[in-house]
């Protein structure tokens, strides 16, 4: 494909309660990574619309970039320049996997570049390794909800099927932010085995529930004792909303997303009541926030052709 062209990237929530760096969701809120035009080699001239519209002008900083270089050298191909726009609705540190749309784009640019681009299912192990997990850039490529799993080489995953749509995903976004690597810190180094089987048999329900359309089950497969508990507490309001949400008689489930702040809910009902109580919650915490009610992205990541008007 000769420039321009846009890869477009959706938004992911991984963990979702108990699978815990192996479960993952992609969600209908996109970043488009469009390549104007090719370059002099190491000249990257980017332009950024929406979300981190004021911080991600740096190619040196830009994740979608040093993804891109990851991957050109990954392959040996001259990196090529690019001019790169960057328009973003997936909010940033926020649990919603920003980072690993970027990883993804960035990969993608580079795929669309060689000579004979691979398929999508033979780029995720290069993405899983510049993101250093699976759980966001599995379902962000592939799209659905994935369970995915990886030893550091090798990786391996199972795409679920498709929510009914009467089941729709309740996203709160808070205004404050937490970074994965602090999300992380805040994590214990060892559990008890009480724990880990609690969480054992959680995410086998998960998985066992969403692939035969058990969605009743979802509430109880959700919880977890190897994050959340930790999570929650680094952010106003977390331990609050994950035990007033699950109350509603709407609500089949509810987990911080990713490493949060985001949480998120799954909905088969009336939306708003959910995503007013989310909301309320944070306020009542001095926090703003704001929803998305979103349904889940089958496609995944895509390339199309820019028509030169767009451009």
């Amino acid at each position: 494909m000769r420039t321009p062209f846009r890869v477009r990237v959706p938004a992911s929530s991984a963990n979702l309660g108990s699978g815990f760096d192996t479960v993952g969701l992609g969600l209908a809120l996109y970043n488009d990574y469009e390549v104007i035009d090719l370059l002099p080699q190491g000249e990257f001239s980017i332009d950024v619309v929406g979300e981190g519209s004021g911080e991600l002008h740096d190619p040196e900083a830009n994740l979608v970039v040093k993804s891109y270089l990851r991957a050109c050298a990954e392959w040996g191909m001259p990196p090529q320049g690019l001019h790169l726009r960057s328009v973003n609705a997936i909010p940033l540190c926020r649990g919603l996997g920003s980072s690993a749309g970027a990883v993804v784009g960035g990969v993608l640019i580079a795929n669309v570049l060689r000579k004979r681009p691979l398929a999508r299912e033979e780029l995720l192990p290069l993405m899983t390794s510049i993101e250093g997990h699976p759980d966001n850039v599995v379902p962000c490529c592939l799209g659905g909800m994935v369970v995915s799993c990886w030893d550091g080489k090798d990786l391996r995953h199972v795409r679920l099927q498709a929510l009914p749509r009467e089941i729709v995903t309740v996203v709160a976004v808070p205004e404050v932010r937490v970074s994965t690597s602090k999300a992380r810190e805040a994590l214990p180094e060892k559990v008890s085995l009480q724990d880990a089987v609690f969480n054992v048999g959680r995410v086998a329900l998960f998985a066992a529930s969403w692939a035969t359309g058990r969605w009743e089950e979802l509430p109880w497969a959700m919880d977890d004792r190897l994050h959340q508990q930790f999570r929650a507490k680094l952010f106003p309001g977390g331990e609050t909303i994950l035990e007033k949400v699950r109350l509603h008689r709407e609500c089949l489930g509810v987990a911080i997303s990713g490493s949060g702040p985001s949480v998120l809910a799954f909905v088969k009902g009336n939306p708003e009541a959910v995503a007013s109580t989310m909301c309320r919650i944070f306020s009542d915490h001095g926090v703003r926030s704001r929803f998305f009610v979103l349904d889940v992205d089958d496609e995944g990541a895509t390339v199309t052709a820019l028509a030169s008007e767009e451009a």
